[in-house]
């Protein structure tokens, strides 16, 4: 499974805001410093994420960052989607292409359906969530239900 940095960086970094917005518009550079996270690189995912409406900006003297959307209505997988980064437990380019010289190996359908429990469960848990250091067994339960109703 891949999940790179980006993933992860962008998903610290809007926990970070989500925590300390009470006080007003947050600076890349307080997030830089609190999530030893380099500046230009959170410069980089916060274009992605304002782009995908998911924060604004705040121009001039104590401008900064705030949460477009109540951290309640941010899923993990919104912010990954926001910054181009996909869950991946296959090694195929696409569908018809496969992972194995052409062909689909004989564990592809195992890494997909786990891909797909990945991906459900990013979309159930929120910035909220990870604020409130929720205890994700609850959610994965909660997921498993779900899908046992269905």
């Amino acid at each position: 499974m891949q999940l790179t940095s980006k993933g992860r960086y962008a998903v610290s970094a809007m926990v970070d805001l989500a925590k300390h917005q009470n006080t007003g518009p947050i600076t890349l550079a307080s997030i830089s410093d609190r999530q030893f996270i380099s500046l230009s690189y959170l410069e980089q995912l916060f274009r992605k994420l304002r782009e995908a409406n998911l924060v604004e900006s705040v121009r001039g003297p104590g401008g900064g960052y705030t949460l477009a959307k109540e951290p309640s209505e941010i899923s993990i997988s919104l912010i990954m989607r926001a910054v181009n980064e996909e869950v991946q437990t296959t090694l195929c380019k696409d569908e018809d292409t496969g992972c194995h010289r052409g062909s689909r190996c004989e564990t592809h359908n195992l890494w997909t359906a786990l891909g797909f429990h990945i991906k459900f469960f990013l979309e159930t848990v929120t910035i909220q969530d990870v604020c409130d250091d929720k205890n994700y067994i609850d959610t994965l339960k909660a997921v498993e239900k779900s899908l046992m109703q269905q």
